[in-house]
């Protein structure tokens, strides 16, 4: 067995990796629910390397993606379901037919036509994918409610965000980002409460609630909560780095630093930063 550039050969060593007789003893067992961590992990370490901005590591990193969707895929051909070319047909059809503008005739000449496109083609998915699960004997009970569509297994972040957004189809939303600000005043207030009460409930309430109207004034200026926290994320990696390699190369070490001198070096840190 031989590296290619042909999908072909990839589909070829899960086969091998998956046999019965000859695979390999990890690889056999797996299922669709144990496979599944492992495959949100992939998509992650794909947006890690995206936005460290290195072209070595998303190479890698969409090749390991790209084998999680073959594993699915295999799992699902011995199941009798469907086989990586089924997934494959599926997905080009899919983008053919969303994009008339590209692939046929359309008036769609600007970003919000092609959007109001896309959106009238998946309702025409939406009843068509009904009929066929009909044809199958599959559950073809749809989601009524408003925000149904927004799947419970996103990021919690992330959640919030598409909830939020489809509210504001139709209508319900902030005009304007100052009054989610008072919002905001409002649910750190309400958590100081819980927290000089002790309810750890209504704390857990609370904080949930603030983090809600922190991701609904994100939405109303652009700024992804979740790109935004993770941009928090590597600055406190970054400063707690200095700090750590501030301290050892004065023979010091971060169990035996007081917190004030952890954050001096911290503010250094800061200032280090400042243009």
């Amino acid at each position: 067995m031989r590296p290619s550039k042909d999908i072909s050969r990839l589909i070829e060593i899960m086969a091998a990796l998956r046999d019965p007789e000859t695979g390999c003893p990890w690889d056999i067992v797996q299922t669709f629910e144990t496979i599944k961590p492992y495959t949100i992990e992939e998509a992650y370490e794909v947006g890690d390397a995206i936005e460290r901005h290195d072209m070595d590591d998303l190479c890698d990193e969409l090749g390991d993606l790209l084998l999680q969707v073959v594993f699915h895929a295999r799992m699902a051909e011995e199941a009798g379901a469907f086989s990586f070319g089924d997934v494959v047909e599926a997905v080009t059809r899919k983008m053919i037919r969303r994009h008339p503008h590209v692939f046929a005739r359309s008036d769609a000449d600007t970003p919000d036509a092609v959007k109001q496109q896309w959106d009238a083609i998946k309702s025409e998915e939406k009843a068509e994918r009904a009929a066929r699960r009909a044809r199958h004997g599959l559950d073809t009970a749809e989601k009524n409610g408003h925000l149904d569509t927004v799947q419970r297994s996103f990021p919690a972040l992330t959640e919030a965000l598409k909830i939020q957004e489809r509210a504001a189809k139709v209508g319900f939303d902030w005009s304007e980002p100052e009054p989610i600000l008072d919002k905001i005043e409002e649910e750190v207030a309400e958590l100081r409460e819980a927290l000089q009460e002790g309810r750890q409930d209504k704390v857990s309430d609370e904080l949930g609630d603030l983090i809600f109207a922190l991701v609904n004034i994100g939405r109303h200026v652009n700024a992804d909560p979740e790109q935004a926290l993770r941009g928090t994320n590597t600055k406190f990696r970054r400063r707690f780095r200095h700090i750590e390699t501030s301290l050892a190369a004065n023979g010091e070490d971060l169990a035996s630093a007081s917190l004030d001198r952890m954050e001096d070096l911290w503010q250094d840190a800061k200032k280090s930063e400042r243009p």
